[in-house]
């Protein structure tokens, strides 16, 4: 679903029909030169593995500098201050170094934070977040996914959050889609589809789920 929304779903041999409605244009009417112009400015994206989402032959800085030149033609120059301070919000302690290290000098949970302020380099209305933190320790978890909440909040901007933890989806989440076999077939408010399944397979998920759910 994630990679339909993007108008990614070409390179799995897949396809997609219907509307994907974002600001009133609909994405899948969309070319491939609107699209980019789409990703990363309109809709951003936390992957699920940190580590592999950053080329390791880049400094932290010019990665940043790369994905703000993809859509502004703003000086870097005059960004820097501003992306110091984001950094700085996500829980990252003196950028100015970490600006200057590669990925395999900084740890996966500094990773994923640097995703995230690259994600929020544009001021996107949607971030989709793909299992942001089932590659952190459980402390670092819920130091993102505070993070997500908090900037969620914060900024007024929509996110979707693709996992398979309900745990963590009944924490942070308004609503809850569940798919099965590539198909919606419960979509409501998170307490009522957890308190109330309807179907037999949301129903199957609850049941092997942490009981305090």
């Amino acid at each position: 679903m994630a990679l339909g929304i993007l108008g990614l779903l070409d390179h799995t041999g897949a396809g997609v029909s219907g509307r994907t409605m974002l600001l009133g244009r609909d994405l899948l009417n969309c070319n491939q030169n609107q699209l980019r112009d789409v990703r990363g400015r309109l809709i951003s994206l936390v992957p699920q593995s940190p580590v592999a989402a950053l080329n390791p032959a880049l400094r932290i800085e010019t990665q940043l500098r790369e994905a703000w030149r993809a859509h502004s033609r703003e000086p870097w120059s005059g960004q820097k201050e501003r992306v110091a301070r984001l950094l700085e919000g996500s829980g990252l302690t003196s950028p100015e170094t970490l600006l200057r290290r590669f990925p395999r000098q900084i740890s996966v949970g500094q990773a994923q934070r640097v995703l995230i302020v690259m994600a929020l380099l544009h001021g996107p209305p949607l971030l989709i977040a793909d299992e942001p933190t089932s590659a952190l320790d459980v402390i670092t978890q819920r130091e993102v996914l505070d993070l997500l909440a908090n900037i969620a909040t914060e900024r007024k901007m929509s996110m979707l959050f693709i996992s398979h933890d309900l745990p963590i989806v009944a924490a942070i989440c308004h609503r809850l889609a569940i798919l099965h076999m590539g198909e919606i077939v419960e979509c409501g408010p998170v307490k009522e589809v957890l308190l109330n399944p309807q179907h037999p397979y949301t129903q199957q998920l609850i049941a092997v789920a942490p009981k305090w759910l």
